[in-house]
C-alpha cells in the first residue's frame, strides 16, 4: 500500500478523499483494518479464536482471481465466452463459492462465540449482505 500524506488535523471529508484514491486491492486491505480496528474498540480484548475469526471474515479473494472472475461474467453477459472460458468460470465459481462459505462460516462462529445473532454481528462490523442480481 502506498503511503499517502495528510494534515496531522484532518476533516473526515478530507480522509474520505483520500482514501477515495485507493486502488480497488488497497480500499478492501484498507476497509478490513478500519473494521478490525472498530472491532477492537468494541471488544478491546479478542481472544485468540475472535481474531482468527476476524481474520477470515475481513479476507477478499485475491486481485488476480477476482479480476479473472469478474472478466469472465462480463464475457458471459456480453455472450463471447468460449467453452474453455465457460469451463474455467464453473471452476472460478466454486472457488469463490467456497471462499463465500468459509467467511460465512466464520461469521457464524464468531456469531455463537459472542452470542448474537449473525444478522447483528454483521451490523456491528459494517458487513452488508451482497446485493441480488
Amino acid at each position: 500500500m502506498p503511503d499517502i500524506q495528510i494534515e496531522a488535523q484532518t476533516s473526515r471529508n478530507k480522509l474520505l478523499e483520500t482514501v477515495g484514491q485507493f486502488s480497488l486491492p488497497e480500499l478492501e486491505d484498507f476497509v478490513a483494518e478500519v473494521i478490525a480496528l472498530r472491532a477492537k474498540r468494541q471488544a478491546p480484548t479478542l481472544s485468540r479464536r475472535e481474531s482468527e475469526l476476524l481474520i477470515k471474515i475481513n479476507q477478499h479473494l485475491p486481485a488476480d482471481l477476482q479480476a479473472r472472475f469478474d472478466e469472465l461474467v462480463a464475457r458471459r453477459q456480453d455472450e463471447i465466452l468460449t467453452t474453455e472460458e465457460h469451463k474455467e468460470l464453473l471452476r472460478l465459481i466454486e472457488q469463490v463459492e467456497r471462499f463465500d462459505v468459509a467467511r460465512i462460516e466464520a461469521l457464524a462462529q464468531l456469531a455463537q462465540l459472542r452470542g448474537i445473532s449473525v444478522d447483528e454481528l454483521m451490523e456491528q462490523l459494517g458487513i452488508k449482505p451482497p446485493e441480488c442480481d
